[in-house]
């Protein structure tokens, strides 16, 4: 028999909502994985008493040893009903603490310090090795304060950017996933000014490639639809509000150029790079989202060169990629949702942010592409105004770690059914 997936979650900044997702999701995850938490117990240990807790917990032996030598402290974790049969144990981890020196009089909730950014980045250096040296099938990020992290001394822009750092990917990008709509970031965090000054075709080509190598590696779709956003309004009216289009022309040349000479899966452009995925098809019944929709009409307005070959095998069996675009921003996202594109590569960071926050607030999760483990973050921040109030949402937590079990799934070849359902309308 298969055994379960196993799930390490770092825990964020201990002073944000991270302690209280962590706390109150846990019940709902154990039933599709085991769970190893990462992060400083005085992040859980300041919600101890608090009024409006929705569950209680308590401190236990573990069952189990460290992994790979960890020199931190490591505890047994049990979180128990407060309701009906107040003390039922609904669920149950193992807690590494690799900050043990840090404790509740060095932190405050609602606020960022030096002692919760140290925290923070230790739980994820932690939490990673595990992922890397096979301790875990998949890691889920819970957020971090960047600011705090800089705080601490640790001059990291994001997870992302730390996690390449720590696996020496030698690249990634940032993806958002959801049932509706797929989105890659071409840059993330940085000015838009930059953007602009920057803009080259061989960095949105190679962006483009890697895009939809990962993207067709991970859901054995073959032919899969790309968009490229414009950068300027109604995508340059053909130089009349800027020229940057032309650039974006000679991206998606090369992207389709690029696979022109690869006659099978294994020969994709970015097949060298180490992956969690197997080329090739899904297994049986898998799903990125089991309850997504049907596929809708076929796409239109093809601008690139057709990518076409009298040699090797039939199209079905290798990367077939289609790229559409420059295509205008406030348009193309409305389009793949309705079933026209099966990812949308955005220029710039709000650029597709905005668009599937607001499409896909609850489920729409953060997945990192280009990393030899599998990764994913809720899509959202810390809040630390929210903090310790057991007022924050859930959900997008358990979306990205059910994501997480299925992607373990899919690296395994096993349909792991983890879901979330909706929200009631």
């Amino acid at each position: 028999m298969s055994r379960r997936p196993r799930i390490v979650i770092s825990l964020g900044d201990p002073c944000g909502i991270g302690p209280e997702l962590l706390l109150g999701g846990l019940p709902a995850i154990q039933p599709w994985t085991d769970v190893t938490v990462v992060g400083a117990r005085a992040g859980a240990d300041l919600l101890e008493g608090l009024p409006g807790n929705r569950v209680a917990w308590r401190w236990v032996e573990p069952r189990q040893a460290p992994p790979f030598g960890f020199t931190g402290r490591i505890h047994g974790l049990q979180v128990l009903s407060v309701g009906e049969h107040p003390g039922q144990i609904l669920g149950e981890c193992l807690w590494l603490d690799p900050t043990p020196g840090i404790g509740q009089d060095q932190l405050k909730l609602g606020v960022g310090s030096i002692a919760s950014g140290q925290a923070t980045v230790e739980a994820i250096r932690v939490a990673a090795l595990m992922a890397l040296g096979g301790a875990a099938d998949a890691l889920v990020t819970l957020p971090m304060a960047k600011a705090a992290a800089h705080l601490a001394g640790f001059d990291i822009p994001g997870h992302t950017e730390y996690l390449q750092e720590l696996s020496g990917a030698p690249i990634t990008r940032m993806a958002f996933v959801s049932p509706r709509l797929n989105v890659v970031l071409h840059t993330v965090h940085q000015s838009l000014r930059s953007v602009v000054e920057t803009l080259h075709a061989d960095a949105v080509a190679e962006t483009l490639v890697f895009a939809a190598d990962r993207f067709m590696q991970l859901t054995g779709n073959l032919n899969l639809r790309v968009a490229l956003c414009a950068l300027n309004p109604h995508a340059g009216e053909q130089g009349a509000f800027g020229d940057e289009e032309r650039i974006l022309e000679d991206a998606i040349v090369q992207a389709e150029a690029s696979f022109l000479d690869f006659s099978a899966a294994e020969g994709r452009p970015y097949a060298a790079q180490v992956s969690p995925f197997q080329a090739g098809p899904a297994p049986a019944g898998w799903r990125v989202f089991p309850l997504e929709g049907s596929p809708l009409p076929q796409p239109t307005g093809h601008r690139g060169v057709e990518v076409l070959s009298t040699r090797g095998p039939a199209a079905e069996t290798r990367p077939n990629p289609l790229f559409f675009g420059p295509l205008a921003s406030d348009s193309v996202f409305h389009r793949a949702v309705r079933g026209e594109f099966d990812l949308v590569v955005a220029l710039y960071h709000d650029q597709g942010l905005i668009p599937i926050k607001l499409l896909e607030p609850a489920r729409a999760v953060n997945l990192t592409l280009g990393l030899p483990f599998i990764r994913t973050s809720p899509d959202h921040g810390t809040a630390f105004d929210k903090a310790g109030k057991w007022v924050a949402d859930s959900q997008n937590f358990l979306e990205a770690t059910a994501l997480a079990v299925r992607l373990a799934g899919r690296a395994r070849q096993t349909a792991w059914p983890a879901r979330v359902a909706p929200p009631l309308a």
